[in-house]
C-alpha cells in the first residue's frame, strides 16, 4: 500500500483552513495533517483547547492545532504546506518553504499576480526582492480547467481568489474562441457571501452591519481584479469589475454582461462552452437559458456557468455560481494538491 502524503496547514482556524482540514482528514490519500497557527494567533482564555477551532475533526485522533515552527514541519515530515494565511505572511513565508524542499499550495493572493502594476495593490516589502522576483515567475495559478499542465510539475501553485475563479471560468471560453467584443467592455457584478471577507471581523463584517443589508466595496479597487485582468489577458479599459457582499454565509454568484462579435445562436455559445469544459469534472454547464443559483453550487466543489443570449444574438449574460469556500478556496486547492501527485482531480472531494 503506497505511503500516504504528509500535508500541513498553517490557517487552520481560519475560514478557508477549516473547509480545508476536512477536506484532508478524509482524503484517501493523505495522512493525519499537522494543523498550524501562526504565533499571532495564541490560545485566549476564551478558548476550549487547541483544537477548539476544528469542531469537526476534534476527538477524532487528529493532532491539535499548534504553533507555527519550521522544526515542527520537519519533525512531522511534511511534504505539502497549505498556507490558508494572510497575504503578507504567505510572501514572507513560502521563500523559506521552497527553500527547505516543500510544496506549497498558498491560498492567499500572494503569489498570483505576475505584474507589478497588479501586484502593488498589496503592498509587499520582501526581504530577499531578487528571490520573491524568481518564485512570483515560478508560481503556477492553479486554475486547474485552464492550467492543468502546469501544476503536476508546480512547486508553488497560487490558489486562485474566489471572486476571480467565477469570473474567469464564464468568460474563459468565450475569449479563447475570440467571440467576445472586448473593447465594447465587460461588466462583472458579483456578490459573495460573509465568509469571503475572512474570519477576523469589522465593522463591515459584523452582524449588525451585514444582516438584512446589500452593498457594494471596493469598487475599482479589488484585489481581485488583476488576477481576472491577467488570466484573461485584458486591459483595465476592458473590464469593469464591481463586488458586493450579501447577508448570507458563503456562495459566491457573478453576473456578466458583454458584447459577441457576431451575431450567434444558443447552440453555438452552448458548444463553446461544453468544448472548452469537456472532461473537466468540477464546472457544470447549464442548458441555454437555464442559470444557476448559489443553493445548487454550495458545499460542493462545482463552478457552475448558465447564460441568457438576446434576441439580437450580439448580447450575453452569464451566470456563474461557485462555493466561495471551497472551489473558491480550500476544495480547489485539493483539486490542486490531486494534479500536483497525480491523482484524479476529483479525490477527497466527492
Amino acid at each position: 500500500m503506497a505511503a500516504k502524503l504528509k500535508t500541513a496547514v498553517l490557517g487552520a482556524t481560519g475560514y478557508s483552513g477549516l473547509e480545508l482540514a476536512r477536506l484532508l482528514v478524509r482524503h484517501p490519500r493523505t495522512g493525519a495533517p499537522l494543523f498550524l497557527r501562526r504565533s499571532a494567533e495564541t490560545e485566549s482564555g476564551k478558548s476550549d483547547g487547541p483544537s477548539a477551532g476544528l469542531p469537526h475533526i476534534s476527538g477524532n485522533g487528529n493532532a491539535p492545532v499548534q504553533p507555527f515552527s519550521w522544526s515542527a514541519l520537519k519533525q512531522h515530515g511534511a511534504e505539502l504546506l497549505f498556507l490558508a494565511t494572510p497575504h503578507a505572511v504567505s510572501r514572507e513565508l513560502v521563500p523559506e518553504a521552497i527553500a527547505s524542499g516543500l510544496r506549497v499550495v498558498d491560498l492567499s493572493g500572494a503569489w498570483r499576480l505576475k505584474q507589478e502594476q497588479h501586484r502593488a495593490v498589496y503592498g509587499f516589502k520582501d526581504a530577499n526582492p531578487q528571490t520573491a522576483a524568481e518564485l512570483t515567475e515560478r508560481a503556477v495559478y492553479g486554475l486547474p480547467e485552464l492550467n492543468a499542465d502546469q501544476i503536476p510539475s508546480a512547486a508553488l501553485v497560487a490558489n486562485p481568489g474566489c471572486y476571480a475563479t467565477s469570473v474567469i471560468l464564464a468568460l474563459a471560453p468565450l475569449l479563447l474562441a475570440s467571440l467576445v467584443d472586448c473593447d465594447r467592455g465587460i461588466i462583472s457584478d458579483s456578490k459573495s457571501g460573509v465568509s469571503g471577507a475572512g474570519k477576523e471581523p469589522t465593522a463591515r463584517t459584523h452582524f449588525v452591519s451585514v444582516a438584512d443589508n446589500f452593498f457594494a466595496y471596493s469598487v475599482f479597487g479589488h484585489r481581485h481584479t488583476g488576477e481576472i485582468l491577467e488570466q484573461l489577458a485584458l486591459n483595465s479599459c476592458q473590464l469593469i469589475f464591481t463586488p458586493h457582499l450579501l447577508p448570507i454565509p458563503r456562495g459566491i454568484l457573478s453576473t456578466i454582461y458583454v458584447h459577441l462579435k457576431r451575431k450567434m445562436t444558443t447552440d453555438e455559445i452552448q458548444s463553446c462552452f461544453q468544448d472548452c469544459y469537456k472532461g473537466k469534472r468540477w464546472v457544470r454547464i447549464f442548458p441555454a437559458s437555464g442559470l444557476p443559483e448559489i443553493q445548487f453550487s454550495v458545499h460542493t466543489n462545482y463552478c457552475d456557468i448558465g447564460f441568457c443570449l438576446a434576441h439580437d444574438g450580439r448580447r450575453l449574460v452569464l451566470v456563474s455560481c461557485l462555493d466561495n469556500l471551497l472551489k473558491g478556496a480550500a476544495g480547489q486547492a485539493v483539486q490542486n494538491m490531486n494534479l500536483m501527485y497525480g491523482w484524479d482531480e476529483a479525490e477527497g472531494l466527492q
